[in-house]
């Protein structure tokens, strides 16, 4: 990021002092009451033209036809654009016409916000404007938006950079204001899912992100210090194991939208820090909350969109219940044709091999069975498909299959290739989850890292007694991404996670290190051929070479019996 100022934005900083000068506070402090928006206006202004009469509205410059004594400009709210016509003997009534003739048509940029005070018409053209009889400068803009122009239906110099418009979505969301169409979206998906619950009776409730274990899940976590407690803490990878204390603790049904931290891979579909929804109701199982699962993405879908179907990428889904079930056994037979069931650690291992995915020895029969299927089988499912009964080794939360102890009871949601939900009939038993803990801590002595912690009181929790429940996870970034067309997480997060920005680092040099400069090439070059070259005094040639090392531009290297000096 360079510290150097563009052309434009010093000529904005002296914009700046001349308003300062002129005596208006570029950045007043006074509220600037509101009473009608862009889309209102458009919307309703034609069948009820009385209620325009005295508006007030505040927006930013977003284009201007600056012409004699009268002007337009383009205004964009958080709703929409309209066009302003600003007269000079309007907004100065009196003999000073500074207002308009120097602070609107000379010191005013694209980007700045005003507040505008007047009246609704109609121009000749036939377009809804905005009469100003008052302006005001409500924030002085001091960097140019990026100019997107339009011509014969073509679109140019579009801010359509992704690195650059996840990095500044401050201005992606001004000069892409359709893109804001996706975060209003994103609420109504929470506000949605919250009626839902609420409606049912369950309660939302709140779990710690610091976490002295981070359990509910099995993946590597953010870890931290605590300096006061002097005591290692994690970011929670899962809020799981909270929520089941609180069923323990009496409450019927509990849920909450948590940020979640995996100190793992970055891709199209994962980021760091993500939100998902959890919620546990006692006294259900695993077929009830299928049940559950398709009421509620079906409510979301229609809250969203208007419709139960959507269209991701060429896939066109349907989120009308039901969806179809598979369990995960016959659905790695009917891709791979091999059978899980009643198999060996390393008879899943060869076979896994001989399928051609990458394992090792530090996997588990869990790890190993979840990349079988991860690699041969979830891409297939592309319309909402519950896949059941997943092998006990994958699922260390989860209770046991009433009628198959390999199994658990336990389903995750796939569409187009991705699961977005994950659910159970939640292990209650303490005995046999100590056993799986444990499991667990073998698996990380063998090099595992995402295998869980053992979480002692939680078991402590457990054996107090809590009632049969069963709980559903879902990831909220996911499921936003398939009801909004966008293949990529970044799309869906107002601030997702960047590599640090790249600073210019501008080096100012001297006439005579340009000199020294201007002689070397990618060879070493001799010192002295380079000095005489210069035709530099001794002092003045010391100098400007220690400037340069100490710069990091040059190297003065031996090579055999000569001095040679050399461009970095």
């Amino acid at each position: 990021m360079s510290t150097v100022l563009s052309e434009q934005e010093q000529q904005r900083r002296l914009n700046l002092q001349a308003i300062i000068d002129l005596g208006i506070n570029p950045f007043p402090a006074d509220e600037f009451k509101v009473n009608v928006s862009a889309a209102d206006i458009l919307e309703h202004y034609e069948r009820d033209k009385l209620n325009y009469k005295n508006i007030r509205f505040a927006g930013r410059i977003m284009g201007r036809r600056v012409m004699g004594s009268a002007s337009f400009m383009e205004l964009q709210d958080s709703s929409g654009r309209i066009q302003a016509y600003v007269k000079r003997d309007d907004i100065c009534p009196g003999e000073d016409k500074t207002l308009y003739n120097t602070v609107f048509k000379k010191l005013l940029d694209i980007g700045d916000i005003v507040g505008v005070e007047g009246y609704v018409f109609t121009t000749q053209t036939g377009e809804i404007s905005i009469h100003v009889e008052k302006l005001t400068l409500l924030t002085k803009s001091l960097r140019p938006l990026p100019v997107v122009k339009e011509a014969e239906g073509k679109t140019f110099d579009a801010f359509t950079d992704p690195e650059q418009r996840y990095r500044m979505r401050y201005v992606d969301l001004i000069v892409n204001p359709q893109n804001r169409d996706i975060f209003v979206k994103r609420t109504k998906l929470f506000n949605a899912m919250r009626d839902f619950f609420n409606s049912a009776g369950y309660m939302e409730v709140e779990t710690p992100i610091l976490q002295s274990i981070p359990g509910g899940a099995a993946a590597r976590p953010f870890i931290t210090h605590h300096n006061a407690l002097d005591i290692p803490l994690y970011l929670r990878i899962a809020n799981e194991l909270y929520l089941k204390r609180l069923i323990v603790g009496g409450f019927d049904g509990v849920y909450e939208f948590s940020k979640n931290f995996r100190n793992e891979g970055m891709d199209r579909t994962h980021n760091p820090e993500f939100t998902a929804m959890e919620i546990y109701v006692a006294y259900k199982d695993y077929n009830w909350m299928m049940e559950f699962t398709e009421r509620l993405l079906e409510h979301c879908a229609v809250a969203v969109n208007g419709t139960t179907k959507a269209t991701f990428n060429e896939h066109h889904i349907d989120f009308k219940a039901p969806f179809k079930r598979v369990t995960m056994a016959q659905s790695i037979i009917d891709f791979t044709g091999f059978d899980i069931i009643g198999k060996s650690e390393d008879e899943i291992r060869e076979a896994a091999k001989g399928m051609g995915i990458a394992v090792n020895d530090t996997m588990g029969k869990g790890k190993l069975i979840d990349e079988i299927f991860g690699a041969k089988c979830e891409g297939n499912y592309i319309q909402p498909t519950f896949i059941t009964d997943y092998p006990i080794e994958m699922s260390p939360l989860t209770k046991k299959h009433r009628n198959n102890p390999e199994l658990t009871e336990r389903f995750e949601l796939m569409v187009c290739g991705k699961e977005i939900a994950n659910a159970y009939s939640e292990l209650n038993d303490p005995i046999d989850q100590r056993e799986r803990f444990e499991h667990q801590l073998q698996l990380s002595e063998k090099g595992d890292d995402e295998a869980m912690f053992i979480d002692q009181d939680f078991l402590r929790a457990l054996e107090y007694g809590m009632p049969p429940t069963s709980g559903l996870g879902i990831g909220m970034d996911r499921l936003i991404m398939f009801l909004t067309n966008n293949p990529s997480i970044q799309e869906v997060l107002f601030f997702p996670q960047m590599r640090p920005e790249k600073k210019e680092v501008v080096i100012e040099l001297t006439e005579e290190e340009k000199a020294v400069l201007a002689l070397l090439g990618d060879k070493p070059k001799s010192l002295g051929e380079v000095k005489e070259a210069t035709a530099l005094s001794g002092k003045k040639w010391d100098i400007a070479t220690k400037g340069l090392r100490q710069k990091e531009l040059i190297d003065i290297i031996t090579e055999g019996d000569n001095k040679m000096i050399v461009k970095k």
